[in-house]
């Protein structure tokens, strides 16, 4: 179904994606504040889905 190379491919598009983005936000945030308040929770939420994520599709063997 997907070969080694598609699956090395696939987690590094999405590392550097994720990357991207974090910095992308964090320059977002210091030029406006007020739009970021309270996005702690958001954070957190998406933290929690993706690490159930990732024990979900590496914890089974």
């Amino acid at each position: 179904m997907f070969t080694p190379g598609r699956i090395i491919f696939a987690i590094s598009f999405i590392i550097v994606f994720i990357i991207g983005m974090i910095l992308a936000y964090r320059k977002d945030a210091k030029k406006s504040p007020w739009y970021f308040k309270g996005t702690t929770v958001f954070w957190v939420i998406l933290a929690i889905i993706l690490a159930n994520v990732i024990f979900h599709l590496f914890g089974k063997s």
